[in-house]
């Protein structure tokens, strides 16, 4: 709590008409004992801190002067206070984004003065009809929606209001239609029907009934029409995303909609050529049309008349022809997305002027020819996404030389070249470089300013270097090189490493125990795939929310909104015999793992790599590895996926590690492994697959009995004794068996007969024709 409540502080201010604590820290219980005693109170801003308990407000409603009551953002339960329906002076009433249930009662009709009402991002259940609010002449702001799927708006019901409203937002509401009500409303300025199931057509009229409608937000719903009214209007801001339009986009959309500032209608199949028409919309600052099947070049007149762009998502359409082949005058773009089209032929010289460019994103596209050095000089450019492309040449070391750099993906290209010596950024960067050419050393002083490097599948040569400065490298993906010689110990100074990929390349020599220094044993949780991995930005003032605000006092005040954009970037590891792709934002930031399978490593598995204790999957495989499968990995708790096979392991499976209630994965095949399989939880599961290729393994999945009958174990150490004493039987009888026929033999070259005769008669010929060869 910032700073406490008391009644010592408040009691003597029984003048007090406003108190506004918005916007702190304070949590626990309302204070209502001693808000109570200021009688005279008319407004009480309580928003956003972290108050919680139920809301029980029953001193509060004691205050009969109170006109305007904001308790939003905090962590308040409990069903809509009841009570507040007694304070009919009340004009503002804000309870939105806590964790409230039950219904909203029908007695809200008695609050006659009220002109805002806001109850969205709660938890509210039933059902809510308009004819509630029928007396409420004086609304003009009106917020509906529930996280609760059983929260029913009706929108059906045909009923005249006697408000006008300036703002309405139903938002997760159940909505099947758009509530008939507002055919009779002519001043809206701000409509956000988001989330709904609202089908059919666009609602067109809703434009041509409110000529002063500033803001429409229809995202989330399934409309399959969109049409524009027949004459222009002064619109600002426009979302129709994720619908299910999938027919030709309004050619004439930028003559209708000239002055929209934002506009966003992704995720929809519009089809055909973006609209040339979208150049008179000289005042748009943010355009997204991504996840659509628009075709062809992009309109002359959108990189010309465009010039306030700050936001341009173009992704995943089928856009062709050369990426801003000409001068381009969108002097104010900085967050562009042309990935996941057809672009073809070289980066164009056109984006040399962005100089304002936060972001440049034309990865999966079929560009060719080399990247210029320029991109590299942009000032502002802090992410280049170039990968999978056609690219070629060397990387521009102009690239690694950028102060703000934060990343650089470059990865699935046919780049060639070596790495340079160092990243001169002042902060860790992302360098995805995998899938390429490149060849070389990798130099000792490349980790110094790095969070994730992905070398994979590349053609580096030489050893593993001794790295300097490791302090900042979380992920370091280096598996399916010409890496030769010993894992270095400088490794294990690693001490915010969360994935460790070697596999794949000619590394020997023995596995350092020192490995269970790193941070797979020490636990520790890299926050810096919050920073980094998850690129963003805000665009503010794309158009003014006129989501109007009752500020203390019944002032009005527009409140400008924020867009934010965002890059995230994808990891590859191997786990559960799967390669799977992790978001730099998503479950990445909890994975840890080990993978030095495919190489030559020798010598016994070092028992210090029990120590890892965050380790989720350990791979080991296709290596030269002796000895037993240390007891000590009974304390890898966390383990996923654990993966032995293919090496000279012999001796049995510990027992122990039928304790690992994590274990998904396992495998043992093509080893020299001996003895009883454990039995229990995980292992019970495990089929045939994981023990392949180790003929002296018995018990369940396979089909060799551990006692000559049948198998019989109580328990892991019943059986591993059983073991025990199986294999010494075994020795003893072949021991004897080999004695037998041994003396039969010889007794039988005792006695005189064609048979012994033959014998000494092959023999001495051998040793005859032995001795004219040697001679």
């Amino acid at each position: 709590m910032v700073g406490p409540f008391s009644v010592k502080e408040l009691k003597d201010l029984t003048n007090l008409e406003l108190l506004d604590l918005s916007a702190n820290s304070y949590n626990g219980s309302i204070p209502v004992r001693e808000i109570t005693s200021l009688r005279k109170l008319k407004a009480l801003d309580l928003s956003d801190n972290e108050f919680s308990g139920s809301m029980d407000l029953q001193g509060i409603c004691k205050l009969k002067n109170m006109q305007e009551l904001d308790l939003s953002y905090n962590k308040l339960v409990g069903q809509f206070p009841l009570c507040l329906t007694s304070l009919t002076e009340l004009r503002v009433l804000d309870l939105s984004s806590n964790q409230l249930t039950g219904e909203i009662p029908s007695a809200l009709g008695n609050l006659e003065s009220l002109e805002y009402l806001s109850l969205l991002d709660n938890d509210f259940e039933g059902f809510f009809s308009f004819g509630w609010l029928v007396k409420l002449s004086e609304l003009k702001v009106l917020k509906l929606g529930s996280k609760s799927n059983s929260f029913q708006v009706d929108s059906k019901s045909s009923w005249k209001p006697k408000f006008r409203l300036n703002v309405i937002v139903l938002r997760s509401c159940n909505l099947e239609i758009v509530p008939r009500f507002l055919l009779q409303q002519k001043g809206l300025n701000y409509v956000d029907l988001s989330d709904n199931k609202i089908s059919g057509n666009f609602p067109c009229w809703l434009l041509a009934n409110n000529t002063e409608l500033e803001v429409l937000l229809l995202k989330n719903n399934i409309l399959t029409s969109f049409q524009l009214p027949e004459s222009a209007h002064d619109l600002v801001a426009l979302d129709v995303s994720v619908n299910e339009f999938n027919h030709m986009f309004p050619e004439n959309i930028g003559l209708i909609l000239p002055h929209l500032r934002y506009m966003n209608i992704s995720k929809n199949g519009f089809q055909g050529n973006l609209p040339s028409s979208l150049g008179n919309m000289s005042g748009i600052k943010s355009l997204d049309v991504s996840h659509n099947s628009f075709q062809g070049k992009l309109p002359r007149s959108l990189v010309k008349g465009c010039y306030n762009l700050a936001y341009l998502k173009l992704s995943h359409n089928k856009l062709s022809g050369e990426v801003f082949p000409e001068s381009a005058e969108l002097y104010d773009l900085r967050w562009l997305y042309m990935d996941n089209n057809q672009f073809t032929g070289n980066i164009g010289q056109g984006l040399q002027n962005l100089t304002f460019l936060h972001i440049l994103d034309i990865s999966n596209n079929n560009l060719t020819g080399v990247i210029p050095s320029w991109v590299g000089e942009l000032p502002r450019l802090y992410a280049i996404l170039l990968s999978n492309n056609s690219l070629e040449g060397e990387i521009p070391t102009s690239l690694f030389n950028k102060t703000f750099l934060l990343l650089l993906d470059l990865s699935a290209n046919s780049l060639s070249g070596g790495l340079p010596p160092h990243v001169d950024s002042t902060r860790p960067v992302i360098l995805l470089l995998q899938d390429n050419h490149l060849s070389g050393d990798i130099p000792d002083t490349f980790l110094g300013h790095v969070s994730i490097l992905d070398l994979r599948n590349n053609r580096l040569s030489g050893n593993i270097p001794e790295f300097i400065n490791t302090q900042s490298i979380s992920v370091l993906l280096l598996r399916g090189n010409n890496l030769t010689g010993r894992i270095p110990r400088q490794l294990c100074g690693l001490r915010n490493i969360q994935l460790l990929d070697l596999a794949n390349n000619r590394l020997n020599g023995s596995i350092p125990s020192c490995l269970s220094n790193t941070s797979f044993a020490l636990g520790k949780e890299d926050d810096g795939f919050d920073g980094y991995g998850f690129i963003y930005g805000t665009i503010s003032d794309y158009y003014d929310d006129v989501d109007i605000y009752f500020k203390p006092l019944l002032e009005l005040a527009p409140l400008s909104s924020q867009i934010v954009v965002a890059t995230q970037t994808k990891v590859e590891f191997a786990t559960k015999h799967r390669y799977d792709a992790y978001m730099t934002r998503g479950i990445l930031k909890y994975l840890f793992g080990l993978d030095l399978s495919e190489n030559e490593l020798s010598g016994e598995i070092p028992i210090e790599l029990g120590g890892l204790l965050k380790i989720q999957a350990l791979n080991l495989s296709h290596n030269n590895l002796s000895g037993g499968i240390p007891e000590s990995f009974s304390g890898l708790n966390n383990v996923e996926s654990l993966d032995l096979s293919f090496n000279r392991l012999q001796g049995r499976i510990p027992s122990r590690l039928a304790d690992l209630s994590s274990l998904a994965v396992f495998n043992v095949s093509y080893n020299n492994l001996s003895g009883a399989i454990p039995l229990g939880r995980q292992f019970n599961t495990f089929d045939t697959q994981s023990y392949l290729g180790n003929p002296l393994l018995c018990g369940k999945p396979t089909d060799i009995s551990c006692n000559g009958n049948t198998i019989q174990a109580p328990d892991n150490v019943a059986r591993d004794e059983e073991s025990t004493i199986d294999m010494v039987s075994f020795y003893w009888s072949f021991a004897a068996a080999y004695v037998t026929v041994l003396l039969g033999v010889l007794a039988s070259l005792s006695f005189d007969s064609p048979w012994s005769r033959f014998w000494f008669y092959t023999v001495d010929a051998f040793i005859h024709k032995a001795r004219n060869l040697l001679w």
